[in-house]
């Protein structure tokens, strides 16, 4: 059927409307340019679907027609991105265990804010002490019926840098140590900011008189300061030195680092692994032994940093591994003073975390090796 010239006019600028709204890149370049190379383009299905709708609209013939037309192509391609977007949005929040890297800073400075905090702490405490010769030790139950062995303390010390080195060494090798990270650092923090109101509001007298504490410094500023240094640059270790001061026994600082390190390696490594979980129990067991064999804390420390430790650590993970506890708002474990900072620790993870192990180093001879894949240019 034969068509006025003002029909076929608005018929091409129809056309063009729908080439414009259908694809988003800029019209293709006449068909002998794009044959020149021998090759063929991505426009050639679009020019063939705008042939087609070429055809549709002269079927139409109507303008109106037309104008529906291209508004239903223009309300489809922009469905099309705006449902694009938001699939990239969801993918980008979708991953159940996100790193957050920040947020593991965040409690690492959680948790060194808190220990140098002790060391202040340590060195008031010091200063309150009552002398041997004055109150002379509290009478324990483990004391009466075993005697002291100097060297039992040095076995708990290095009981414990071999606990915190195997746990360092396994932390590395987890595939999601950024988040395994924040909940270590977070738990030392707040076990020794815990310390800290202990050792203040109650000081016990030393529990044997073969302790030898440093004098006391009463009103020197810059003596305490240069103690305090000392005791942060050497670890608070007996072994290195550092540790002169007395005060520091409820609880047993050393008690949490033995019980801590082990719960973590056991948290975080296969269950298969059982021989190297035996054998950091027996490291952690032997190290919390050995301090009351050197009578260095009296034994309700031990007791006491045990308890804190353990119960801490599992109200925690009782609350990560079990995420319809922590969403139920009048739950009794939500009651806890530091819900908030669990909620802003754990917020986006929203999964177990998986015992992955990775390895610390790839040799060169382990290569992934990849099959070559033939992929066309033309979609």
């Amino acid at each position: 059927m034969a068509r006025s010239g003002g029909s076929h006019d608005d018929s091409d600028v129809c056309v063009d409307v729908i080439a414009n709204a259908t694809s988003p890149d800029p019209p293709p370049p006449p068909l002998s340019e794009r044959l020149s190379n021998g090759s063929l383009v991505r426009h050639v299905s679009l020019t063939a679907r705008a042939v087609d709708l070429v055809d549709h609209v002269d079927v139409l013939g109507d303008e109106g027609e037309c104008s529906r037309l291209i508004g239903f192509l223009k309300q489809t391609v922009s469905g099309r991105r705006r449902r694009r977007r938001d699939y990239n949005k969801i993918n980008e929040l979708d991953d159940p265990l996100p790193a957050e890297w920040w947020k593991t800073g965040v409690a690492f400075l959680y948790a060194f804010f808190n220990l140098v905090f002790t060391t202040v702490v340590i060195t008031v405490v010091h200063e309150r002490v009552p002398d041997k010769s004055v109150s002379p030790p509290l009478p324990d139950k483990f004391f009466d019926y075993l005697d002291r062995m100097p060297w039992a303390f040095t076995v708990t010390e290095v009981n414990g840098l071999i606990l915190v080195g195997l746990w360092f060494v396994q932390w590395l090798t987890l595939q999601h140590k950024a988040i395994i990270g924040r909940r270590c650092f977070f738990l030392i923090g707040t076990l020794y900011m815990y310390r800290c109101v202990t050792m203040y509001i109650t000081t016990l007298p030393v529990p044997g008189k073969h302790m030898v504490c440093a004098p006391k410094l009463y009103n020197d500023s810059t003596g305490k300061i240069w103690r305090i240094l000392r005791l942060i640059s050497g670890g608070g270790l007996s072994l290195t030195g550092s540790h002169l001061m007395c005060g520091d026994f409820l609880y047993s600082g050393h008690t949490v680092m033995l019980t801590l390190s082990y719960l973590f390696i056991k948290e975080y490594s296969p269950p298969r692994w059982w021989w190297y979980h035996w054998f950091c129990w027996l490291l952690s067991a032997s190290g919390v032994v050995c301090i009351l064999l050197g009578h260095e804390h009296y034994s309700i420390d031990v007791v006491i940093g045990y308890f804190a430790t353990t119960r801490l650590f599992w109200w925690y993970h009782a609350m990560v591994n079990m995420p319809e506890v922590r969403q139920v708002s009048n739950s009794f474990l939500s009651r806890t003073w530091w819900n908030p900072i669990f909620n802003f620790l754990e917020k986006n993870v929203q999964a177990p975390v998986p015992l992955t192990i990775s390895s610390l180093v790839k040799l060169p001879f382990c290569r992934q090796n990849y099959s070559k894949v033939e992929v066309g240019r033309d979609e």
